[in-house]
């Protein structure tokens, strides 16, 4: 046997030898097989909140239901080791947990969630949409509802390449939150997530260091979460700073910082460093379909055929709906959304909403509502 046959993975009488993300799902019974013509009401791409309220309104309302996801359900949420401002959960929830009962919830309701299952490109087929997934196949849809959030981005430091996985995160669940138990941790960013995140590890670290490119945190971050960091005696926020360098040989000693007005620098010592400093959009697998804005996320409303281009794609006599892109019939919610509002409870409501709307453009299709 070989490095390169390993992890082995023995499941019933089957024996997987560094089996990829998508063979494991198919055996566990996580992805569903597809055919070249599966058909349905309401094609799903990506399984965050946005995506998972969607599917469970969807489901509710009769619309026949597919939820396709890269990765796994619950997005940049599931990363979350507490959300304490999400209505109905006054002792707080953990993005994983909220995740696991939604996906529960929807799948009740006839939704069919397919993970790892990667969309690859969107298309039109006999008048409607479809997607084809990353093993060449095929589903159409009636409509279509793109909900496939943004992907962290990353700091430009020197070796951080090396440290990814040991000591550098960009989650701080439970498993991320030992690297740092009984030593000093790193939390970099300015909203809400690296806010939930250096409070959970404090609890853990002896000292956590929440560095701050921005003068203040009231631009970005809940008032419930800066009244809790002022108030915690081993968080310390460092305004105005960036990390420079990384200190550490296999895994991390230390982080140099820069006072972006000074130019000054000093080092911090650190076991490992979170690193929560906003996404982008993804939106690569569309190409050049749907009209984007300056910062690559998706228009919606009368605002996606602003522009001459996007205008020709728009063959309706009506505006596009809140949510519709400048395609007929495709809308986008959540993260991915030009203006959307990053919060875990905009993006149910936006994926909640995206359902009425379609049901709205089924109707003036002349597409009677289903059963």
């Amino acid at each position: 046997m070989t490095t390169e046959e390993t992890p082995i993975v023995i499941w019933r009488d089957r024996v997987l030898r560094n089996p990829s993300n998508a063979e494991l799902a198919h055996i566990l019974g996580l992805r569903h097989t597809t055919s070249g013509d599966d058909a349905r009401d309401f094609i799903i791409v990506g399984s965050g909140p946005t995506g998972l309220a969607a599917a469970l309104y969807g489901a509710s309302e009769g619309l026949s239901t597919v939820v396709f996801d890269a990765a796994a359900t619950g997005g940049q949420a599931a990363t979350s080791p507490r959300i304490e401002n999400y209505l109905g959960f006054p002792a707080g929830i953990s993005g994983a947990e909220l995740a696991e009962r939604a996906v529960i919830q929807a799948e009740k309701f006839g939704a069919r969630i397919s993970v790892p299952t990667e969309v690859v490109a969107l298309e039109q087929s006999d008048g409607h949409y479809a997607v084809r997934l990353d093993d060449g196949t095929t589903v159409a849809g009636l409509a279509v509802l793109i909900a496939t959030g943004a992907r962290y981005r990353r700091l430009d430091v020197p070796r951080l390449e090396e440290f990814e996985g040991v000591s550098v995160y960009y989650a701080a669940t439970p498993v991320e939150a030992r690297a740092c138990v009984g030593g000093p941790a790193i939390v970099v960013g300015g909203g809400n997530s690296a806010g939930q995140a250096a409070l959970f590890l404090a609890d853990r670290a002896t000292k956590i260091h929440l560095v701050v490119r921005g003068k203040d945190l009231e631009q970005d971050m809940s008032r419930y979460l800066i009244d809790q960091l002022r108030r915690h005696r081993r968080v310390e926020v460092h305004h105005g700073t960036e990390v420079r360098e990384i200190i550490g040989d296999g895994t991390l000693q230390g982080v140099v910082i820069e006072d972006n007005a000074t130019g000054e620098r000093r080092t911090l010592d650190a076991r490992a460093m979170f690193v929560f400093i906003g996404a982008e959009p993804h939106v690569r697998w569309l190409g050049d379909q749907l009209a984007l804005d300056d910062h690559g996320f998706i228009l919606t409303g009368p605002a996606a055929i602003e522009s001459a281009a996007a205008a020709k794609s728009w063959y309706l006599t009506r505006a596009p709906y809140f949510l519709e892109t400048s395609r007929p019939g495709i809308f986008a919610a959540g993260d991915v959304r030009s203006g959307s509002i990053k919060r875990v409870a905009s993006a149910v409501g936006e994926g909640s909403m995206s359902v009425r709307l379609v049901h709205e453009h089924l109707k003036a299709q002349g597409i009677p509502a289903p059963a």
